[in-house]
């Protein structure tokens, strides 16, 4: 395990790693999640395998520390994933991202643009105010105390199945809640902004079980390669691992 400070009280972002060659490919993780526990199974694959791959937590997730005055917006998840491949001294990473992590990581390659060489985005979250049903709006329907202090984290844990609910109780309930808000309010200009005007190769995978991806024709016009991955809901890394793991290499 490795780590390094995020902000200016030394609050460390963690994240395990195995050596290999280069390009470094690295995995991040969506709200509530884990990049070891959704990604480590994908990593070992032989197709996937020879790679220096690091497996990143982001702020109040995981093993990586949840500082109380931090805000986990985006923005702040993507510097402290710029801090940690700075500590690894990576650049040119190939960024494999899923949901929320998707979009830090598209708000990474925009503002630090040597750090990225190609992006793999799993079902990534593009636009701000996202329906009622997905996982962030219902966790950002709460007032931050609810959430955290009167009951609200418990029944959102009661209400997502596994394997969800085994990642997203180690987060902390108000690094949850403000990064699913901030998820929600998203950035401006806004991630799909963003996503079109990168230059990186862009994958976007997404879930035949999903349904359509809305905006792809602008996405494919304006570079960026959807694959719809068959049999597949959000977790596409759990629910087609082979395709999965074909998109990545680019052999899909």
């Amino acid at each position: 395990m490795r780590q390094t400070d995020f902000d200016a009280r030394g609050s460390k972002i963690r994240w395990t790693e195995a050596t290999g060659g280069g390009p470094a490919r690295v995995y991040v993780h969506g709200l509530g999640s884990a990049s070891t526990v959704y990604n480590a199974h994908i990593a070992a694959r032989p197709e996937l395998a020879g790679r220096r791959t690091l497996f990143v937590d982001l702020p109040g997730h995981g093993i990586s520390d949840r500082p109380a005055d931090f805000g986990y917006t985006l923005e702040d998840h993507a510097t402290a994933l710029a801090a940690a491949l700075d500590a690894a001294q990576v650049t040119g990473a190939e960024l494999v991202a899923h949901s929320m992590g998707g979009s830090v990581a598209i708000v990474l390659a925009h503002r630090r643009p040597e750090l990225v060489s190609r992006l793999v985005l799993v079902e990534a979250n593009l636009d701000p105010h996202p329906s009622l049903t997905a996982g962030s709006s219902g966790i950002a329907a709460y007032e931050e105390e609810d959430y955290a202090e009167n009951g609200g984290h418990a029944r959102v844990l009661a209400k997502v199945g596994h394997p969800w609910a085994a990642t997203m109780r180690l987060a902390d309930p108000r690094a949850l809640h403000r990064s699913a808000t901030g998820l929600v309010h998203g950035t401006t200009p806004t991630m799909r902004h963003m996503l079109v005007g990168l230059t990186v190769e862009r994958v976007y995978l997404q879930g035949e079980l999903s349904g359509e991806l809305p905006g792809v024709e602008g996405l494919e016009a304006a570079g960026v390669r959807v694959v719809t991955v068959p049999g597949a809901g959000h977790n596409i890394m759990f629910d087609n691992p082979a395709a999965f793991a074909q998109a990545v290499t680019g052999t899909d």
